[in-house]
């Protein structure tokens, strides 16, 4: 068989499963979002979850194709099957602030409730929905199924909010929903008279992000779009200073009275703001000089944009929220150990040598001598193990990711992306 035809046959092929692949989205699916509010609550032994309310906005800005594969474990689940034969339509892993939170001193005497929302293709027929939370051994500690009815008259219909919103990249007014990763960056504490900073704050954060590979490489595979709340006081919430001001997601420094750490209980206000938005990962930049903020995997970034290291800590920050890459520092002073002798991280850049075998042995013995097995990692010392000496998701003075990142991104990417 020459050359031509193989090409001729393999284009026949790829057409062939991105046809399918539409068709099963288009079987199951309207072009539509499923906007999920929940509440998870509890303490560090107890999970429970309850369903806030439904809405519906327009269009569908997800994956669809591999509906049922996840990329990555995550630290809870949602899984939505059909109703009538129990068919498995949609998969969405992700980790929470609750469960962060679980792992502090705090959680131990206090029960506490933290809002989240997701966002899910709209179903044509009635559906059983399940979430489910896990603990640091991958057990199922939270679980909770109900039926959705897309025909429920409580689904709140909900149009675009009063926010102004554009495209920064590409520039092209009408970019490829489905065949691209759509990314919301959020103004936070930006004022009327400050918009203007927060498109050029907009601007440094993609041409930060772009600058670093393998982004730069992926960076066709991206929509960015800028949205632009209007906060009533300029700047976060200082709690330690007695500062509590009025802005559109109310993020604020000292979570879990760590000061450094900036971030927002308020999902659904942040979901509010996004209505109508094509979206399927959020970055939240914050109008501040104070160094501050965090990520978490599928659920947001936050960051601080006049800071020295405002660049050094918004990509760290998205291998958190975007590819699940995990911190590659340690200092052996929280309160529990988020990764136990006995269980294999789900995040691609740590190992506890349970599983090496899923992570980065292939590429081991490393010629180069950059890779191996550093111990260190996921804030213990001991017992967990990093993939390279220096990395951008261990000190802000690393130029770049290690490759075992780089190769984490890559594949994540063509996760959402390949079709």
């Amino acid at each position: 068989m020459n050359i031509k035809l193989c090409f001729v046959l393999l284009c026949s092929l790829m057409a062939g499963l991105t046809s399918a692949a539409a068709q099963s989205f288009d079987e199951w699916f309207q072009d539509r979002t499923l906007r999920l509010d929940y509440v998870f609550a509890g303490d560090n032994r107890s999970q429970h979850i309850y369903l806030e309310q439904a809405m519906m906005t327009s269009r569908w800005a997800g994956r669809k194709s591999r509906l049922t594969e996840t990329p990555l474990r995550g630290n809870g689940q949602i899984r939505m099957k059909d109703h009538l034969t129990g068919q498995l339509l949609y998969v969405h892993t992700f980790s929470t602030l609750f469960q962060e939170w679980q792992a502090t001193e705090e959680a131990t005497r206090l029960q506490k409730a933290f809002e989240t929302s997701y966002n899910l293709p709209m179903p044509k027929g009635k559906v059983d929905i399940t979430v489910m939370l896990t603990d640091f051994h991958n057990k199922v500690v939270g679980e909770m199924t109900h039926t959705l009815d897309p025909q429920d008259i409580l689904i709140r219909r909900v149009g675009p909010a009063d926010v102004a919103w554009r495209y920064i990249w590409p520039t092209d007014d009408t970019p490829d929903l489905t065949g691209s990763i759509d990314l919301a960056i959020v103004a936070e504490g930006y004022t009327a008279a400050e918009t203007d900073k927060f498109y050029a704050d907009c601007q440094r954060a993609v041409d930060a992000l772009f600058a670093h590979e393998p982004f730069t490489q992926l960076k066709n595979r991206f929509n960015v779009v800028a949205v632009a709340p209007l906060s009533k006081d300029s700047g976060p919430s200082i709690p330690r200073e007695h500062r509590w001001n009025s802005t559109p997601v109310g993020t604020h420094y000292d979570t879990f009275y760590s000061q450094r750490y900036l971030m927002t209980e308020q999902m659904h206000r942040l979901y509010d703001v996004l209505a109508g938005v094509p979206f399927e990962h959020i970055i939240v930049l914050v109008n501040s000089a104070i160094y501050g903020g965090g990520g978490i995997y599928n659920q947001l970034l936050v960051t601080t944009t006049d800071h020295p290291t405002f660049v050094q800590v918004l990509v760290h920050e998205f291998g958190h929220s975007y590819a699940g890459l995990a911190d590659e520092y340690f200092y052996d002073d929280g309160f529990e150990t988020m990764y136990p002798a006995d269980t294999e991280p789900w995040e691609p850049n740590l190992t506890t040598k349970v599983d090496f075998g899923q992570k980065w042995a292939d590429l081991l013995p490393d010629p180069t001598g950059r890779l191996g097995l550093f111990e260190g990692g996921g804030y213990q010392s001991k017992g967990v193990w990093r993939p390279s000496e220096d990395c951008r998701m261990k000190t802000n003075e690393s130029p770049d990711f290690c490759p075992v990142c780089t190769r984490a991104i890559i594949r994540i990417t063509d996760f959402y992306t390949s079709h």
